[in-house]
């Protein structure tokens, strides 16, 4: 009896884990390959974004605040960023874009939530290691990479991401405009959370100000992953991933009360 009762409770991680694999790979079908070019666009629009930046300053300026090379300065900053809007949309779509197949009893809202989730998580990835390889083998970046701060980085932009995501899950399905509100909301975020501008160089007391923005302890985390003299004191870790709970502990409680009533909508 011991046993089969050992056996009962893994059935449904297993069933779970396959229904999370089935909707990453509708996700994959339905958002990269309905075009030949889906999964390339995935690496051209951050790419494309990044070299408008590094036009725009390298033309105004001699060099970037952190070491020589403005690709590398702003590709360390604005990929955590980007990590933290994909993961933050698609986490918050994730009930309306599977709301069909919601009906169904083997799928759960959190089955949702983590196909996206990890779905994000691969791709995002894919176009990091992509984008920071090319940069450092066609330029002379004079980094040295400490991968523990980068991947805490990126760790604490998807915690961050996942949080907001579920949270603005529940306020989008309730209150369709409030995507809007928070596009707009959203839009000066690249420019208060230390990717253009260095942290350090602003003054107070508004350098204190922004430090509410957990983005920012993002940034300064990723940064001082690929500049070793850079040290970066105002991160705060355990702010970033504070703020991430608190958001995903709010919003996965209203989930669970109103996960009902958003799939009748």
């Amino acid at each position: 009896m011991p046993e089969l009762k050992s056996v009962h409770r893994h059935v449904p991680s297993f069933a779970s884990l396959r229904t999370i694999a089935a909707l990453m790979l509708r996700e994959m079908t339905s958002t990269y390959g309905r075009s030949p070019g889906g999964y390339i666009w995935a690496v051209l629009e951050p790419a494309l974004g990044l070299l408008v930046i590094t036009l725009i300053f390298s033309i105004g300026f001699r060099s970037p605040k952190l070491g020589t090379n403005f690709a590398i300065f702003y590709a360390s900053g604005l990929l955590p960023f980007f990590m933290f809007m994909n993961v933050s949309m698609k986490v918050q779509q994730s009930i309306n874009f599977s709301k069909q197949l919601l009906s169904y009893p083997r799928v759960t809202f959190v089955d949702a939530l983590l196909a996206r989730l990890f779905l994000t998580i691969i791709i995002q990835s894919i176009v990091g290691v992509l984008i920071f390889t090319f940069i450092r083998t066609m330029y002379e970046t004079r980094t040295i990479l400490d991968l523990g701060h980068i991947l805490n980085a990126y760790a604490m932009a998807t915690a961050i991401g996942m949080g907001v995501g579920m949270l603005n899950c529940v306020l989008v399905s309730r209150q369709a405009i409030w995507a809007s509100i928070w596009s707009v909301i959203t839009r000066p975020l690249i420019l208060i959370s230390g990717v253009i501008i260095l942290h350090d160089t602003i003054p107070q007391p508004y350098r204190d100000w922004l430090s509410w923005n957990p983005l920012v302890h993002v940034v300064g985390e990723s940064r001082r992953g690929f500049y070793y003299s850079y040290s970066a004191d105002y991160v705060d870790v355990a702010y970033a991933y504070g703020f991430a709970l608190v958001t995903a502990m709010i919003g996965l409680r209203f989930l669970k009360t109103y996960y009902r009533d958003l799939l009748e909508r």
